[in-house]
């Protein structure tokens, strides 16, 4: 006698070997013994045999009409066996009844199992729901292959070309254009960006970059609406002012200039000029709204996206052989020692005289040219002066620092300038401590520092930027908060960011600030834009904080793609790094960082690596070591 029977939701065929009880010994197809309970048994036969069962039935389950069982069967439950004498319209054969048992569990979208042997069929509605999915599974499964077809031919579907950034950087899994793309770079053994850029979507590897954080970041685009700009107050013309701005040759959005004059009784006075945007743009109004939301201008190799629209750098940027609006703080100094007598903060339109680049100053101008006078320069003798203060303004900082517990640094890290043009890129170093670069930031950290004060002084809040002293923070960690306290790291006992408001908005708000304690004096905390207690500052901290943590993120990342195109554009197979820690090497000569594991070297230690290979999408370098130098 031979068994059909039901184990482990499977179906088997086998010969009777031995009963005991309701339970029986059974051989089955494979030649093996299993145990088979006399519940599990859906059907007895002794012929055919169960090779010939399981083949005849399979067959003749593929010849029944699905559709006419569905509709025989009504709305009860019912046992196979008895189906398969309404159906065939007599007791049926044993490979009949295995048929109709095959075609009953092999159709789930028509019948429920609702047991061993027993089903009922499916709702009417729900039938009709389910075949409407199942055609479109199906159209969707042959317009998928369709597109991975194109996709291997290097052709890219208008709807995989329209929801590329989408597959690659947001994608939803579960849709057939990512299930394509996914497959068809895998047949292709390459990465889904790699496949994009191949079939044209995205020009190259840095437009890849480029588009990733635009998505994350400005899903809207970058484009700027159409913004008009109110029109400037009248202010008054400093005349005998003759400013000149000192920056690096890529910049476009010149914020700040100084003018030197020599006063009639001796002493000098200093100009710190400020680009105002702030006379124009003001709180919740519609530039204010857009710009607060981009929070900074973004600055990467061979690209900007700029906080503010051209048509505004434009009116309030200070270009040479332009008058423009200004805020300026004028410091009378004492030439003697370089005391500070008195400041001036004014509101004017200033001339821009020059518009000098640091790179070439920095090829003429060391600071042993500055200390004999020799050279010939553009505004030698204002850059003399404020060479001179610059130095003095330094020492001042430096005994503060120390007042602080911090010893005297001096900054001889080095930096790199990145030059791309038709996606050729050039890497030069720098010293950051170059003397033109100290008169800048000397300069600029006197103004932030005096503004800050200015600010506090009239009891109304802004933006500082405070570093130690507190004992929720570490030593090190530069906070942003609303009233003064001091930049230890500075040597400073209060620190604003307000001499870049055409690049951070940080500096805008912080210019309202300023503005409003000019105008309004000793009624500032009522008239300021940001009076005391306004929350608002916070999430404008909040805010920035974390869009240029982002912003930072995405510079690093892109500077160390244009590392790699330069060792690829150079050909370089041999390179020299520096330890930093552990695993952690510095190469020399260029700002890449790599790693190298299994190593424990000193730090300090100079090795010899063998560059073996460069991934610029995930922006990888692979290395061996061939010496430790």
């Amino acid at each position: 006698m031979n068994l059909l029977f039901e184990k482990y939701s499977a179906f088997k065929v086998g010969t009777i070997f031995s009963q005991n009880g309701n339970f029986y010994q059974v051989k089955i197809i494979s030649g093996r013994h299993i145990k088979v309970k006399n519940s599990d048994i859906l059907l007895r036969f002794s012929t055919p045999n169960p090779d010939q069962l399981i083949k005849q039935a399979k067959l003749l389950a593929n010849e029944i009409d699905l559709n006419f069982l569905w509709e025989i069967v009504g709305t009860k439950e019912f046992y196979f066996f008895d189906l398969g004498i309404e159906y065939f319209g007599h007791t049926p054969l044993s490979y009949e009844a295995a048929s109709l048992l095959f075609c009953l569990h092999n159709s789930p979208i028509y019948f429920y199992k609702k047991g061993k042997g027993r089903y009922k069929a499916v709702p009417g509605k729900l039938l009709k729901t389910t075949k409407i999915n199942l055609e479109k599974k199906k159209s969707q499964i042959k317009l998928q292959n369709e597109y991975i077809s194109k996709l291997k031919n290097k052709e890219i579907p208008d709807k995989i070309q329209n929801l590329a950034l989408q597959l690659l950087f947001k994608p939803d899994k579960n849709s057939i254009e990512y299930k394509a793309l996914n497959i068809a770079s895998k047949a292709l053994k390459v990465s889904p960006e790699r496949l994009i850029i191949d079939c044209g979507r995205i020009k190259s590897i840095e437009q890849l970059h480029y588009k990733k954080f635009l998505f994350h970041f400005f899903p809207k685009g970058i484009k700027f609406p159409n913004l008009i700009i109110p029109n400037l107050p009248k202010l008054p013309v400093a005349n005998n002012i003759r400013a000149f701005s000192i920056d690096d040759a890529s910049t476009t959005e010149i914020d700040d200039a100084l003018s030197v004059v020599k006063l009639s009784c001796g002493k000098i006075q200093i100009g710190i000029h400020i680009s105002a945007p702030g006379l124009c743009i003001k709180r919740n109004d519609l530039i204010d709204n857009f710009i607060r939301e981009r929070m900074s201008s973004i600055y990467t190799p061979g690209n900007k996206i700029t906080m503010l629209p051209s048509n505004i750098i434009d009116k309030f940027s200070l270009n040479e052989g332009k008058t423009r609006a200004a805020l300026s703080l004028y410091s009378i100094l004492n030439p003697i020692d370089w005391s500070l007598v008195s400041t001036k903060t004014r509101v004017e339109m200033i001339s821009i005289v020059s518009n000098l680049r640091n790179n070439y100053l920095n090829s003429l101008i060391t600071e042993e040219i500055l200390n004999s006078g020799e050279g010939e320069y553009p505004h030698k003798n204002d850059i003399a002066i404020l060479w001179k203060w610059a130095k003095s303004l330094e020492k001042k900082r430096m005994i503060k620092r120390k007042s602080f517990g911090l010893k005297s640094k001096k900054n001889d890290k080095i930096d790199f300038n990145f030059s791309v043009k038709n996606n050729i890129v050039t890497i030069t170093s720098y010293k950051r401590d170059t003397s033109i670069n100290k008169i800048i930031s000397e300069l600029m950290i006197f103004a932030n520092s005096n503004w800050g004060k200015l600010i506090s002084n009239h009891n109304i809040p802004g933006i500082y930027r405070a570093q130690g002293g507190c004992e929720y923070t570490s030593k090190t960690q530069v906070r942003m908060i609303t009233h003064p306290a001091p930049h230890q790291e500075l040597g400073v006992n209060q620190y604003t960011w307000s001499t870049s408001p055409l690049r951070r908005y940080v500096d805008l708000v912080n210019q309202w600030q300023i503005l409003a304690c000019i105008k309004y004096q000793n009624i500032s905390s009522i008239k300021a834009p940001f009076q005391p207690g306004d929350t608002d500052l916070f999430d404008i901290i909040l805010s920035f904080d974390k869009l240029n943590s982002n912003y930072s993120y995405f510079q690093k990342k892109m500077e160390r793609y244009w590392c790699l195109r330069w060792l690829l554009q150079n050909k370089i197979k041999l390179i020299y790094a520096t330890v930093i820690k552990n695993e952690i090497f510095q190469l020399l000569n260029l700002p890449l960082i790599i790693r190298l594991p299994g190593q424990k070297l000193i730090q300090g230690t100079q090795v010899k690596l063998n560059l073996l290979h460069i991934d610029e999408i995930n922006l990888t370098i692979e290395v061996k070591l061939l010496e430790i130098l």
